[in-house]
This record gives C-alpha cells, sequence and structure tokens, in this order.
C-alpha cells in the first residue's frame, strides 16, 4: 500500500498531511491505519513516520469543502505512541498553521495581494480559523523569512484567527458555570480555572504547587516529579468539564493543563508565565489551541488567569513558554470575537510512505483488536 502524503512544520509541531482521499483509497480504518503508519505502538515509532514524541507524532487530514462559506476543511489526529490509538477529541493550534499554506501550495487557494485569506474549518471541533498567509507580491516567497519563537530556522508567516473560539467542545467558556472550581487529587484540594475556548485546559497556579515563582527556568524538573499528581487533577477536571463520565475514561489530549503564575522579576516582557503539558509531559513551547483559552480566561473575572494579570483587557497577551514569549492577539468585528496567534509554517518533503500490509492482514486485525 502506498500513500501519498507531505511532511510540514507548523509552529512548533510537526504533522504528517494527508487528502482525505488518499487515505480513503486503502480502505481501512483510521483508528487502525495511523497507528501503523506512524509505527505506533512502540515508544521510538522505529518502523513508521511517527516522531516519538506528542508535537511531531500528529497528522493533519485535509478535505475538500461541501459548503462555500469555507476554503479548506480538515480534520487533526493526535497518533498514539506507546498505544496503536487514535485521539480525535481535539484540535492542534500549531498543525493548524499548516492548512492554509498547503492550500497555497497545491493550488486549491489562489494567492491574493500581499496577504492571502484562507478560512478554514477544524471538524473535530467545528472551529472556523480564519488563516492569513503572508504572499507578496501575490505569491508565496521564494525563501521564507519568517522567525518565531521555538523555532531555529524560518518559515512562512501564517496568522490564525480563532472565530468565537468559546465553547466549541463543551458548550460553554466556563462549562462549570464557575471562574474557579476546586479538585481533589492525591489528597490535597486543588483550586483551578476550568476553561474551554480553542481547546478545553484546566489552569493550576504554579504556586500551589510550590513551584519558585521568582526562577521560571527550573519550573520543568519540578514539574516532573509531579506528574502523577497533575494528571489526577487533569483527569478529574475532564469529569467536571462533562468531556467523560469518569476520570478512567479521559483522554491523553483533552483537556490540556496549564501551570501559570504571575511574571517574575527577570521576566518583564510577559504578563504571565505558562508551562503546559502535553500527553502526559512538559510541552517544549505552548499549544496553540490552549493559547486561545488562556487568552479569553485573562478576560474572564475570576478566573485564576484573570486575577495574575490583573483584569486589563488589552489587544495583546504576553505568555512566556519554554521556547520564548509567544504573544495572543484579539479583535472584535460586528460582534464577533477572534481571538489569535502568529505562527510559521513549511513543508519539509512530499514523499510516498509505503505500508507493508493491506488492510485485512493479519497485523492490520491484531492492530484493530489493539485499538478497541
Amino acid at each position: 500500500m502506498k500513500i501519498e502524503a507531505q511532511w510540514m512544520r507548523g509552529g512548533t509541531s510537526k504533522c504528517w498531511v494527508f487528502e482525505a482521499k488518499h487515505l480513503q483509497e486503502g480502505g481501512a480504518s483510521l483508528d487502525v491505519l495511523l497507528p501503523r503508519l506512524f509505527g505506533s505502538p512502540d515508544p521510538r515509532q522505529i518502523d513508521g513516520v511517527g516522531g516519538a514524541t506528542s508535537t511531531t507524532s500528529k497528522a493533519v487530514i485535509l478535505h475538500r469543502p461541501v459548503s462555500d462559506d469555507v476554503d479548506v476543511e480538515y480534520t487533526f489526529a493526535q497518533v498514539g505512541i506507546e498505544e496503536a490509538a487514535v485521539d480525535w477529541g481535539s484540535n492542534c493550534g500549531n498543525g493548524s498553521a499548516v492548512v492554509g499554506l498547503y492550500a497555497i501550495e497545491k493550488g486549491w487557494v489562489l494567492p491574493n495581494g500581499d496577504v492571502t485569506r484562507i478560512v478554514t474549518r477544524n471538524t473535530n471541533t467545528n472551529q472556523i480559523i480564519v488563516q492569513r498567509v503572508a504572499t507578496p507580491g501575490g505569491k508565496l516567497a521564494g525563501v521564507p523569512d519568517a522567525q518565531m519563537p521555538g523555532v531555529p530556522f524560518p518559515g512562512y508567516a501564517v496568522g490564525l484567527g480563532f472565530h468565537d473560539p468559546a465553547g466549541k467542545t463543551t458548550g460553554a467558556l466556563l462549562p462549570t458555570g464557575a471562574a474557579t472550581d476546586t479538585i481533589t487529587a492525591d489528597g490535597t484540594r486543588w483550586t483551578v480555572s476550568l476553561v474551554d475556548a480553542g481547546a478545553p485546559v484546566v489552569m493550576v497556579r504554579a504556586e500551589d504547587l510550590g513551584l519558585d515563582l521568582t526562577s521560571y527556568g527550573n519550573w520543568s524538573a519540578a514539574v516532573e516529579l509531579q506528574l502523577d499528581t497533575l494528571e489526577q487533577i487533569r483527569r478529574q477536571a475532564a469529569v467536571r468539564m462533562g468531556l467523560v463520565p469518569t476520570a478512567a475514561e479521559a483522554a491523553r489530549a483533552i483537556p490540556k493543563l496549564a501551570i501559570v503564575a504571575a511574571p517574575g522579576p527577570a521576566d518583564p516582557d510577559a504578563d504571565a508565565n505558562v508551562m503546559m503539558l502535553s500527553m502526559g509531559k512538559p510541552h517544549p513551547a505552548l499549544a496553540i489551541t490552549g493559547s486561545i483559552a488562556l487568552t479569553l480566561a485573562a478576560r474572564t473575572p475570576g478566573t485564576v488567569l484573570h486575577t495574575i494579570t490583573g483584569g486589563t483587557v488589552a489587544a495583546t497577551l504576553r505568555l512566556r513558554t519554554p521556547a520564548g514569549v509567544i504573544e495572543t492577539w484579539s479583535e472584535e468585528h460586528n460582534g464577533s470575537l477572534l481571538v489569535g496567534v502568529d505562527r510559521t509554517a513549511r513543508t519539509i518533503a512530499s514523499t510516498i510512505i509505503h505500508l507493508p500490509e493491506v488492510p485485512g492482514s493479519a497485523v492490520a486485525a491484531a492492530l484493530a483488536g489493539a485499538t478497541r
């Protein structure tokens, strides 16, 4: 079996980009096909195209739109590494950054002016994301030159604007109706904020974890020692947000968890310090869908982040991450809110992925059993 694919970097993530029709040609279930393509279950993903980390074991599947209100539809897949499983429950903001660029490179959307506007819909969340790709002189630059924190090399500038992002997964910005909730985990009561915008996120105060608020650079080692407790908090949050009936059923990808604090004396260029977890481990930068939730949390009275930022509603929010300061922006037009962030993206390779097994083989059948 041979499958056309494109390997792309979007923001601080890498993903394999497929057109839906190419994946459908083999007739296999994507819950079986994608883990095998990526080489899961295997922590190295040695016999597949996965990158063996949460930020590099991702797929973006593009569809031609069925209506005229969007230019491209896409589905995001977080492919398991140690498990032969696929999480379809959320979107990936960094991965989203490849969609508009792919559409231009493949001729799905023609460049228009110095910035080409592509309206995309993420099918996981039914979220409209307006993408703005730099096309100086009506075309992509021969050599991309836009820089962003967390990536050493340039790419094409891509702005991502999430249209009215509140409640796309749970139906409400504050799924429990409260700006803060109390969750009991590991014998301790934790004050958290549960916010759904871009993606569902549970926010925990860094001081409650005993982190050094004056030294953000020392957080990671201390967080690693508390991953089990944070996972308990995250799973309890999943139940509170109505995502699952029991903590044991919580997905790996959602809700996301963000540790937040006021900037320390050495962090004057940030409004808040943030460390987000991804698939149970500290994220090397920041989940962009999570940054949308953080942005709306900062605008919502009573949340832990609103308290940290002082409640000032500004056009931009500066979040310190392990990769540097990431800035989000908010715009209001005709009663609608657009919350976004600027990323970069580029194509790394266009290729054919070879899969020895055909659907229905013994290996495929075994994988199908593993995903049930």
